[in-house]
């Protein structure tokens, strides 16, 4: 499939959200995190972890329960996600625009900061990058204490521990282990400032302002000041129901020991290992909700968030024990789904939706809410319809790690195959939310597997998956690839 070009980007008489009669584009802030699970916020069920700002954005707009990313090409899922983000681009195509980066064909690729400029919009960013073949100079009109890597500056002591209950060599409030508290402030509170101070002088502008806030937290090494972390007693912390020592195929899925996210902790992992980790990654949770809160005053007392777009997304989830991980590449659904809520002008509040959808539809679903007419071409659907509930949304999502990993899911089954072990799991996520039980060679579920299985053949086609698999029915698959 070629990729195609954004064309015709003059804004619409009409927006898809109404702002009244005479339209005035609203500003957008997208608050992207990086590795945060949709179990960690309260407004998705977790009773334990404190995030009562993102909560209260969530309270104000429409939450979506089932967005995926669908996954990456190396072990820095974040890179493919957020290629995908930035071009409108599936994985596959979103890869081979960044292969292809120097070919003519692609000289014309407009990135979402773009579009939004020409769209009238003055664009600004703050925050983690990590997207290889272009800068955010390149395609904002601003970029303020811009992060380019994939995470902050490595910690070694943050590695293969805690060993045991006394286990005190690296502690997450221990600002001498740089990390986050690198440049002497910690980054979620550095960037927060930033963003503030954006927010300030801006409010009064003639222009609308698209702000792309992209925090590097909760990502590892999950370092916060003390008080967040001793919040949450390990005694209170829950081990994962689907929790695992190790997983029995991660060698062969691409995710073994020698996984930099897997490094974290010992193996096998240990309940001890896993709850402590899993306060850890609670404490940079609500320390970065806080960061947000004090966004979220900042706008409201400026005046603009009477006519802002606020978008919450994560470029990823995370397992923090969950099947015998600590990363996130995987596909099960800890580590493949994300939170994803829209709120603020122009949207219902206090609403769910279970709609299938991927995470990147959000580009789209940002073009149709400030008005840009739909002449413009990227893989991903817009949501507004949706959110409007006057669509019934995709029948079915696709997932791909490497070549070692892959998923495809409707409303109810999730087929998941691990082609260098000849592996097929099939779990009923109605009732198996947790991915524990494999119905696949079970004589009830042989159809439906292999209904899934032609499904996935299909979706591969389209989305230009590199990886042919020459089985042509399940029996084949585990037989011989």
């Amino acid at each position: 499939m070629k990729l195609r070009t954004l064309t015709s980007l003059l804004p619409m008489t009409t927006a898809l959200f109404s702002y009244g009669q005479d339209v005035v584009q609203p500003n957008v802030l997208f608050i992207f995190v990086d590795d945060f699970a949709c179990d960690a916020i309260g407004a998705y069920g977790n009773k334990i972890v404190q995030t009562p700002n993102i909560d209260q954005i969530a309270a104000n707009g429409v939450v979506f329960n089932n967005a995926y990313n669908i996954g990456g090409w190396n072990g820095a899922i974040s890179v493919a996600s957020r290629s995908q983000l930035l071009t409108g681009r599936y994985l596959w195509n979103a890869k081979n625009a960044e292969d292809n980066k120097y070919k003519k064909e692609y000289e014309s690729e407009m990135f979402l900061p773009q579009v939004m400029s020409n769209a009238g919009y003055q664009t600004f960013m703050t925050g983690k990058w990590h997207v290889g073949h272009v800068s955010p100079e390149q395609v904002f009109d601003k970029v303020v204490l811009t992060r380019k890597g994939g995470m902050p500056p490595d910690t070694p002591a943050s590695y293969n521990r805690p060993k045991d209950e006394n286990d005190q060599n690296w502690l997450p409030w221990d600002t001498l282990q740089m990390g986050f508290w690198t440049g002497g402030k910690h980054w979620s509170e550095a960037q927060a400032d930033v963003m503030i101070d954006y927010i300030k002088e801006n409010a009064g502008s003639s222009r609308p302002s698209f702000m792309y806030c992209a925090f590097n937290a909760p990502h590892d090494p999950r370092q916060s000041p003390q008080e967040y972390v001793e919040q949450y007693s390990i005694e209170s912390i829950p081990l994962p129901g689907n929790f695992l020592p190790e997983h029995p195929f991660n060698k062969e899925m691409g995710t073994g020991r020698g996984m930099r996210d897997e490094k974290l902790a010992p193996f096998p992992r240990t309940s001890y290992a896993v709850k402590k980790h899993i306060q850890e990654y609670y404490g940079i949770i609500s320390h970065l909700d806080e960061q947000i809160g004090r966004i979220l005053k900042a706008l409201k007392e400026s005046g603009m968030d009477k006519n802002t777009l606020i978008v919450f997304a994560s470029d990823n989830g995370l397992a923090v024990g969950q099947h015998g991980f600590l990363g996130k590449q995987n596909l099960y659904d800890h580590s493949a789904k994300v939170p994803l809520i829209f709120s603020g002008s122009g949207i219902p509040k206090g609403q769910v939706r279970d709609q299938l959808v991927y995470m990147q539809d959000l580009v789209p679903t940002i073009y149709e809410s400030i008005g840009l007419n739909k002449n413009y071409q990227i893989d991903f659907i817009p949501l507004n319809n949706i959110i409007r509930k006057k669509e019934n949304g995709r029948s079915h999502l696709y997932g791909a790690y490497l070549k070692t990993q892959r998923m495809i899911r409707n409303k109810r089954y999730k087929l998941y195959l691990i082609p260098e072990a000849k592996q097929v799991y099939l779990f009923d996520l109605l009732k198996d939310p947790l991915e524990k039980n494999n119905l696949y060679g079970t004589k009830k579920h042989r159809k439906v597997a292999e209904k899934m299985y032609q499904l996935f053949l299909r979706e591969a086609a389209t989305q230009n998956d590199p990886l042919k698999l020459e089985a042509k029915n399940l029996d084949e698959f585990t037989r011989e690839i």
